[in-house]
């Protein structure tokens, strides 16, 4: 996981991104989520908010998608208040990459919102992941561990509120995200890239400035408010033995993407 040793108030997380640690209270206002739906997908702006059921059952499979990306995932809870499910280790994975063969992380900041983009295929390879996305928030809670089993701490991944269709759960990165060490330590990742999606015209200023506020939205409910999504039951969750590994849908996406990792 991220290594945040030291008395440096900047860092770089082992993704590349870089991390500035935060203190003090959270400067929270209310945020303009109609601000950030204009990076909903095409298709899914119309789906019903997630919350309202009809919800799935534990064990049921739940398709988690970032945009065009699709990770299947195994549902641990769905209800009004918000949905759990669980990412295992060899999942295989749709997501978006430079079509010329580089990983995102690899292409310049200036250039890395403008590089055409088409799906591939990936496995999750890290220790299994317990997701957490509470209904109407900006935001998801990742529990990452060691690969001992030790807690390694929340990732809070800022996203569009989650819509639902079926086995479907959609929405979409915002870029920026925050870290909390099991230590307390809070820090604000990849402001930097949301300054260079801005500059690259991704997004707006405006868009952009929301997103800060949903960064400090999350402070104030899960940090300073110590939200369930914190809840020390879910770091010690543990899936049962006989989940086995979900698989994607047969899709025409998915299929696509298969073609082009296959022939890369």
């Amino acid at each position: 996981m991220t290594d945040t040793s030291g008395d440096d108030d900047t860092t770089v997380s082992e993704s590349g991104g870089t991390m500035q640690r935060l203190s003090g209270a959270a400067r929270a206002r209310p945020v303009d989520l109609t601000v950030l739906e204009t990076h909903r997908l095409p298709g899914t702006e119309n789906w019903p908010d997630a919350g309202q059921g009809p919800f799935l059952s534990p064990g049921e499979v739940v398709m988690w998608r970032y945009g065009h990306g699709i990770d299947p995932m195994r549902v641990v809870r769905d209800d009004a208040r918000g949905l759990v499910a669980w990412l295992a280790e060899g999942t295989e994975q749709v997501g978006m990459a430079p079509v010329d063969g580089r990983s995102l992380r690899d292409v310049p900041l200036a250039e890395r919102f403008g590089v055409e983009r088409g799906p591939v295929l990936r496995r999750w390879n890290g220790t299994g992941v317990l997701r957490i996305a509470p209904t109407g928030r900006p935001w998801s809670v990742w529990m990452f561990t060691e690969d001992d089993g030790t807690f390694a701490g929340h990732y809070v991944n800022l996203e569009l509120t989650h819509r639902r269709h079926g086995d479907v759960t959609a929405t979409r990165d915002l870029v920026l995200d925050l870290w909390l060490d099991p230590s307390g330590e809070l820090w604000l990742k990849d402001a930097d890239e949301l300054e260079a999606a801005v500059g690259s015209g991704h997004c707006s200023a405006a868009t952009a400035a929301e997103v800060h506020a949903a960064a400090e939205w999350a402070r104030a409910e899960l940090v300073d408010g110590a939200d369930w999504a914190l809840d020390e039951e879910w770091r010690s969750w543990q899936p049962p033995a006989d989940w086995t590994v979900p698989s994607l849908p047969d899709a025409e996406h998915v299929r696509a993407a298969r073609s082009r990792t296959l022939s890369s």
